[in-house]
């Protein structure tokens, strides 16, 4: 099988400089991760944020060391595709905690989110269509039961990929504007 990688130049640069160093003969082996269609966020150590993986991606994000995917998305958001099963298939927990747009940014969801990511111990991949609601919902379970203040947390659910639903956010952390 033919394949192409594509390297920067600054990787290219730091591989060929490392090279320089190496004894004469010996080998450099360099690891290459698997490549993934959706961006993945990482607000946390061990904890991945993202919009709708590709149904190719999930051995490629297991290789990231996730080992259980959280799905925030309602069943009728993803019609065509049975996720459940393609998750399992990878050899990933699958976890669904259906969140209809911002007004499921709940106490009684981040409590939902709060238990599936307690066994976990990090590896975990939460994701919705976008990530604007896996932001918004991870900031409010790191607020209600992590004990994170609630300014913290908002940044933090901004890291993780919040948008639209800051407002409902702010309001159920009881923050104004």
């Amino acid at each position: 099988m033919n394949r192409r990688i594509a390297f920067s130049l600054p990787l290219v640069a730091a591989l060929l400089a490392g090279c320089a160093h190496a004894p004469t003969g010996s080998a450099a082996t360099i690891a290459v991760a698997p490549a993934i269609a959706v961006e993945l966020k990482q607000p946390l150590p061990g904890l991945y944020t993202a919009g709708q993986p590709a149904a190719t991606d999930w051995k490629a994000i297991r290789a990231r060391g996730v080992r259980t995917v959280v799905n925030l998305r309602p069943p009728g958001e993803l019609k065509e595709r049975d996720e459940a099963a393609e998750v399992r298939a990878a050899g990933l927990r699958y976890v669904e905690i259906p969140v209809a747009g911002a007004d499921g940014i709940t106490a009684a969801n981040a409590r939902a989110l709060h238990d599936a990511l307690s066994p976990s111990h990090g590896g975990v991949l939460v994701h919705c269509a976008s990530g604007n609601r896996a932001g918004a919902l991870l900031a409010l379970e790191q607020a209600d039961f992590d004990g994170v203040p609630k300014e913290a947390a908002l940044e933090l659910g901004r890291k993780a990929g919040m948008t639209s639903t800051e407002a409902r956010l702010r309001q159920a952390l009881g923050i104004g504007d």
